[in-house]
């Protein structure tokens, strides 16, 4: 009876997310390395919706409360901090699922991409509560005795848009655990 040391075998199944690459032009396919069906999955949407969402709130920040961010405080920064960190990484998985199939099969059932998810939930959350705290401590004031104050209004829209990508991270990393668990 021989020992086998051959390691594991990984096997992997087709997904269905991808049946159909490419960009369909006339009466053929171009693109074929392009995979846009993965947008029209749950995943997908997902991550595109985590992408722009994070895209807006870095927006926001940085236009309208870069100029108050010593009246902020450190809420400001870890708001800017996460907004970055997550949209860099979120955009850089988007790419990479959507150029290739492969890519987001393994990447999708990893241990990164739930881990990613769940500490993108924390950090939203956490900055979002901590930058409506200081928004309605530090801003509030000046928002009723400075007509044209718009600071107040896109900090609040960058705290509730921190809270629903939050959200929606945690929506990914349950089923990227999901995922992780079935091993598909």
């Amino acid at each position: 009876m021989g020992k086998n040391n051959s390691g594991p075998i990984i096997r992997m199944a087709t997904s269905g997310t991808h049946s159909a690459g490419g960009i369909e032009c006339c009466y053929c396919r171009c693109c074929t390395c392009i995979h846009i069906e993965f947008l029209k999955s749950l995943p997908g949407l997902l991550k595109l919706a985590e992408t722009i969402i994070s895209g807006l709130i870095q927006s926001l920040l940085i236009n309208y409360g870069l100029r108050y961010s010593t009246s902020i405080g450190s809420a400001f920064e870890g708001a800017l901090t996460t907004s970055s960190a997550c949209f860099l990484t979120s955009s850089v998985l988007l790419a990479c699922y959507i150029v290739s199939e492969k890519s987001y099969r393994l990447i999708r059932q990893s241990l990164f991409e739930m881990m990613f998810n769940a500490l993108a939930c924390f950090l939203y959350l956490s900055s979002a509560s901590y930058l409506a705290f200081s928004t309605k401590i530090f801003l509030l004031p000046d928002y009723y005795l400075k007509p044209g104050f718009d600071v107040y209004p896109a900090m609040t829209a960058a705290y509730f848009m921190s809270g629903l990508v939050g959200v929606i991270h945690g929506v990914d990393a349950y089923y990227s655990y999901s995922s992780f668990r079935s091993g598909r």
